[in-house]
């Protein structure tokens, strides 16, 4: 029994030697890997199998790295776009506000007189509508971004609200020669949204066919789809690529086909993302040649 005893307890202790030896090595490796994290490496994972005591902190660890990985990589990206962003404001601020400033001189110092000023005069006042409308759109996607951006949600009824928002639509339409058509039926659809975020939306749309579409057509339909309402803005301009339509929502992008040189790339951005804070979908069809419809969606209640 003594020697029985004796044998047992070898074998333990030889046993807890071991294990602490495995855990004490696995530790290391755990430190090596978060020292690894720490200067960069974020793929760096901790291996463990699942029947060893350090397995539920290795996982925990990895869980922890991932996260802290993808947070990085979303600073990552908003540091490039806040790049490209800056870019894009030396360029589309800087130009048209040089040109102004020409155009503003000429008709200052008697360059130009006559009838010759006030067209310099009248050009210098349009650029400076479009510098405005390209700094408001700006203005709304910082905001928009920030941590102070908020929203009031509200229930309302959205066939009454979009026809008082495309009231003033129509004499721009009539202004510029597009044939409109308008479908909204008398049926009140109640949804939750924010009233100025939904006009944001709505007035983006419309005026990224009058700027880029090249349409004398455009059409606006609400309609009801299962436990949803529907706002489609088609229209009959040049359509968008499909390697475009694939990355129409992302930030700056400008579409090399269907869109001007004009904009800031910011404005179908802002409106995907007014959309999905408030629980609604956005989805575009087009077709080269054929025109483009943007349909929005918000549940209904």
């Amino acid at each position: 029994m003594i020697v029985l005893s004796v044998g047992v307890s070898i074998i333990t202790i030889l046993s807890a030697c071991f294990i602490l030896r495995r855990v004490r090595k696995q530790i290391m490796e755990m430190t090596e890997a978060l020292h690894d994290v720490k200067e960069g490496n974020g793929n760096r994972r901790i291996l463990s199998a699942a029947n060893e005591l350090v397995a539920p902190l290795a996982y925990e660890m990895n869980e922890i790295i991932v996260s802290y990985e993808n947070r990085l990589s979303k600073v990552r990206q908003a540091e490039e776009t806040n790049r490209q962003l800056m870019t894009s404001l030396s360029h589309d601020v800087r130009t048209p506000l040089t040109t102004l400033i020409g155009y503003l001189d000429a008709a200052h110092k008697g360059i130009v007189i006559g009838k010759d000023r006030d067209e310099y005069i009248e050009t210098a006042r349009r650029k400076a509508y479009d510098l405005k409308e390209y700094i408001d759109v700006l203005f709304d996607w910082f905001k928009l971004n920030s941590d102070e951006f908020s929203m009031e949600i509200e229930v309302v009824e959205i066939a009454e609200l979009t026809r008082n928002i495309l009231i003033d639509w129509i004499p721009v339409f009539e202004d510029k020669q597009i044939e409109y058509n308008i479908d909204i039926p008398e049926q009140p659809f109640r949804v939750k949204l924010d009233m100025d975020s939904y006009m944001r939306i709505l007035n983006n749309l419309i005026q990224n066919v009058l700027a880029h579409s090249q349409a004398d057509r455009i059409g606006i339909t609400m309609q009801k789809q299962n436990e949803t309402v529907q706002i489609l803005l088609a229209d009959n301009g040049i359509g968008i690529g499909k390697e475009d339509l694939k990355h129409i929502f992302e930030r700056l992008y400008k579409c090399d086909k269907g869109r001007s040189e004009k904009g800031s790339g910011l404005g179908l951005s802002i409106v995907y993302q007014l959309v999905e804070k408030m629980n609604g979908k956005i989805t575009v069809e087009s077709e080269e040649g054929k025109g483009t419809v943007f349909t929005v969606t918000f549940p209904l209640i």
